[in-house]
């Protein structure tokens, strides 16, 4: 039977730049896969999937919190790819896992775990209760070499947790960050300049 995966990683650890790998591997094959993301993602434009590092490719399908899956969408793929699978609803995590199951077609989500207040996101929370695999793409804290655990929010600069849990944006809004360099960040306020965090990110 073919699984459910998920996939998280903090900001900047190249969720999508791997999706895209992985795309790019089934195509070399001759193999058809089918590329999904949410619909309100719109940084890079509404119906594209685009890495941080440049490469991009035509998302298939645009999630909404209600879209329906139509089995017949689904003949002769050989895998199933998401992109910000922590913006994707419950009901949609539902119907991956079906799809998985019933279909016996790979679902590889990729996405973050918790938002800026290390809170869980719907679609995370889901794909942690349902995946059959859960791995970590690993990326170190833009303040020290530890590991990245956490997605450390700007305001101005200025670390904060305020503000909506999905807003979207890259490394002028958002940092990884370990626990030490989280917290700390979060007690002093230092600030960040926007264009440091963009050069370190390239």
């Amino acid at each position: 039977m073919a699984k459910l995966y998920f996939r998280y990683g903090t900001v900047g650890s190249a969720k999508t730049l791997n999706l895209l790998a992985v795309a790019h591997a089934y195509s070399q094959q001759q193999k058809q896969v089918l590329v999904m993301k949410p619909s309100l993602d719109t940084r890079f434009g509404s119906g594209v999937v685009k890495s941080r590092a440049g490469l991009e490719r035509p998302a298939d399908i645009l999630l909404e919190p209600s879209t329906t899956l139509s089995r017949d969408r689904f003949c002769g793929v050989s895998c199933v790819l998401v992109d910000e699978a922590q913006f994707v609803s419950k009901t949609i995590i539902d119907q991956l896992r079906s799809i998985a199951t019933e279909l016996d077609i790979p679902v590889i989500c990729y996405g973050l775990r918790s938002d800026f207040r290390t809170e869980l996101f719907e679609g995370s929370r889901r794909l942690l209760e349902l995946a059959d695999e859960i791995s970590e793409i690993k990326t170190t804290c833009f303040f020290c070499n530890s590991r990245a655990l956490f997605n450390l929010k700007l305001l101005n600069g200025e670390p904060t947790t305020e503000g909506p849990s999905i807003e979207l944006g890259a490394e002028e809004k958002y940092l990884p960050a370990c626990a030490a360099c989280y917290s700390e960040r979060l007690r002093t306020k230092e600030r960040v300049a926007p264009l440091a965090a963009l050069h370190r990110a390239a």
